[in-house]
């Protein structure tokens, strides 16, 4: 048995392996992607065999397509607004200024 380099790279190697030509059509635009698809159920009980229908059906019973859907703006939370951010650094600033003059408070229980 004997095994057959190949150079990819200069100066690095791989074992030649007999793999098949990719699949193409010999038509102008292989890439396109069909309307068809295996029988498939939709919430309505009926099977469909086209996508545009399928898609249309849960459209209509306000299902959302995982994927497809619009994403909205991210909310800014009112914690990370910038007068939160002060708000938290004057408390911590008070709360080190307290502990270092060495007023102590209870543990809760």
């Amino acid at each position: 048995m004997s095994v057959e380099l190949e150079e990819f790279e200069p100066g690095r190697w791989r074992i030649r392996r007999n793999s098949p030509p990719p699949k193409r059509s010999d038509l102008p635009c292989p890439q396109i992607i069909s309307d068809h698809m295996p029988p498939t159920e939709q919430v309505d009980g009926r099977f469909y065999e086209s996508k545009s229908a399928f898609r249309a059906v849960g459209k209509a019973n306000g299902l959302v397509e995982v994927g497809t859907e619009k994403l909205t703006r991210k909310v800014v939370r009112q914690s990370s607004t910038r007068a939160a951010a002060e708000s938290r650094r004057t408390a911590v600033k008070k709360a080190l200024d307290q502990f270092k003059a060495g007023v102590r408070t209870a543990s809760p229980s």
